[in-house]
């Protein structure tokens, strides 16, 4: 994976090679001293003559309170643009300075920044880096400059860098099967682990294997991803009714014995080797148990089980080690969304339970390639018009009804955060994030094309909002939405892809009570005419009407994605 750092034991220099790995001068005495920092150099996306990268610097030795990088590049490569630092170039030296706001460095912490450059010929890892004058250790390279994985090899830094996306035929054809539906049917979309029986198939449908199968012949000769998710938990969707699943609270044997074991051995088959296989591990689970727990006044008492019981910890931990010991499998554990975990009290916490899940059952770190944020949600990508440092009348963005105190506006400002708490909290400084942007387009005649009036604060973040929803909170078919950017590899810094995991078109829930075999209830906030509860605030629910089951095809929100769609079909 070229995630995690090599501790040098003796002083070496290992120039770069194909491979794009190097390894810089430290010198270690006997007493095997710490190496002073270390920089993660990533080369995130490439193309015929440019890239981006990411760079994540770790210091070491005393804190600072400013810092500089330096390297210089063998080849013509030049930087045209960055974020997160000042940087500057002089021939083939580069200086990356600190901003006005990141010049903080404690001892032990991490900065991270990014650029776009240019290139041709080759485009190597820079083989030395120096951080005020001190030389550091670098891990790093693997990216698009690396030959292609041939299945059975290290994992590749960002699985969707160069590869195609795999097209699930079943939700191709009821996409296709809508008017004006084949305009996005050739898009990828994630399968649905989400019971035992879908392992072999439902109803006469594509099981796990029919699905990889059909990856091969869309494979080709290139590279080519197949998005799983993982959501079976015991006691799953403590908070909410609409997607209840199958096992009880208790029956954490039978989600590992019977759920998680049969699809590690059908991912294992060699015959799969060549593919590239992202999970995302269980939607909705982990925060819950920051968030919906006593004492708070959004706690549940499903919620306060699991979260005694442990197995929720249990079941991610368990299914991080049996899911990440084939090489081209790449786990992607759910981190919520900003409007869900972007509260002082909720963030740092939540990655703080995630860690806990990803160090259970036999599970390290490294068995996280990254995480996913606004799975199954409809949070903006990016608020255009409005930050959360603007003020009105003297009153901050974060004091609007909207806000609400949150620390984030969007999802791409907490993905970016979250990532950087990630790393700071013990993850591999390479981990990568996910964004689901399947329903947070918002365009449409609703969108707004400027920013608010400053009358007030509310009247500002309210007239410039992107984000139509009557709360943040809301999250069940949700009326107005649209399709939001379409997948993409390395859309941004810190940003392994944009990608479609909920289905667009396949419910969240039913507005009205459906008797089912599938262990899933009736949640009011699916219901149109509701009023509301404590993790909504109290506000209508905002759903849209007529909805079935949740995962059943809801053709009147497909319609409605497609005409609010943004970018615009």
């Amino acid at each position: 994976m070229s995630r995690t750092r090599t501790a040098l034991l003796a002083a070496l220099a290992l120039v770069a090679g194909a491979s794009g790995t190097a390894l810089a001068v430290a010198p270690v005495d006997a007493g095997i001293a710490a190496v002073p920092c270390t920089v993660d150099y990533k080369v995130q996306n490439q193309w015929d003559t440019g890239f981006t990268a990411a760079v994540t610097v770790t210091n070491n030795t005393t804190a600072k309170s400013s810092w500089s990088l330096k390297w210089a590049y063998a080849g013509n490569q030049k930087v045209t643009s960055g974020w997160n630092a000042k940087i500057s170039q002089s021939g083939t030296a580069v200086t990356a300075a600190n901003e006005s706001y990141n010049g903080t460095l404690a001892t032990g912490g991490s900065v991270s920044f990014g650029f776009q450059g240019t290139y041709s010929g080759t485009n190597a890892v820079p083989a030395t880096f120096t951080l005020d004058g001190v030389t550091c250790n670098v891990d790093g390279g693997t990216g698009p400059t690396d030959p292609p994985d041939p299945g059975g090899g290290t994992k590749v830094d960002n699985p969707y860098s160069g590869a195609k996306v795999y097209v699930n035929p079943e939700w191709s054809a009821k996409a296709a099967a809508e008017p004006g539906g084949s305009r996005i049917s050739n898009q990828p979309t994630g399968v649905w682990l989400d019971r035992i029986a879908a392992i072999n198939g439902v109803n006469g449908g594509m099981g796990l294997r029919a699905h990889l199968d059909k990856a091969l012949e869309q494979k080709g000769s290139g590279e080519l991803v197949v998005q799983l998710v993982i959501y079976n938990l015991p006691g799953r969707d403590c908070a909410a009714l609409a997607s209840n699943g199958e096992l009880g609270a208790t029956e954490i044997d039978k989600y590992k014995t019977q759920y998680i074991d049969p699809i590690a051995a059908i991912l294992a088959d060699p015959k799969y080797a060549s593919l590239r296989i992202v999970n995302t591990i269980e939607i909705d689970s982990l925060p819950n148990l920051v968030t919906n727990v006593s004492p708070r006044a959004t706690a549940t008492a499903n919620c306060d089980t699991m979260k005694a019981n442990g197995n929720y910890i249990k079941g991610v931990g368990y299914a991080l080690n049996k899911l990440g010991d084939a090489p081209n499998v790449y786990n992607y554990v759910d981190a919520g969304h900003h409007g869900w975990i972007g509260w002082d009290d909720n963030f740092s916490a939540s990655v703080q339970t995630i860690k806990q899940a990803a160090t259970a059952e036999g599970a390290t770190v490294n068995d996280v390639q990254g995480f996913i944020t606004n799975t199954a949600n409809y949070s903006a990508l990016k608020e255009q018009y409005f930050t959360i440092n603007d003020s009105v009348g003297g009153k901050s963005v974060r004091e609007s009804k909207w806000v609400d105190w949150n620390r984030y506006t969007d999802e791409l400002s907490f993905a970016q955060a979250f990532r950087q708490e990630a790393v700071n909290q013990g993850f591999a400084s390479g981990v990568g994030m996910l964004i689901d942007t399947s329903r947070n387009g918002w365009g449409g005649t609703a969108r707004p094309t400027g920013p608010g009036a400053t009358t007030d604060v509310d009247t500002y973040v309210n007239g410039g909002r992107i984000d139509r929803r009557i709360h943040v909170g809301n999250w069940c078919n949700q009326s107005g939405a649209g399709l939001g950017e379409r997948p993409q590899a390395s859309p941004a810094a810190g940003i392994d892809a944009y990608v479609w995991i909920k289905p667009p078109g396949e419910s969240d829930g039913s507005s009205s009570a459906i008797a089912n075999d599938e262990g899933k209830g009736f949640d009011r906030m699916c219901d149109p005419t509701y009023t509301g509860n404590p993790r909504n605030n109290n506000n209508m629910s905002g759903a849209l009407p007529n909805a079935p089951l949740s995962g059943h095809w809801f053709s009147a929100q497909f319609q409605q994605l497609m005409q609010n769609a943004y970018p615009a079909l």
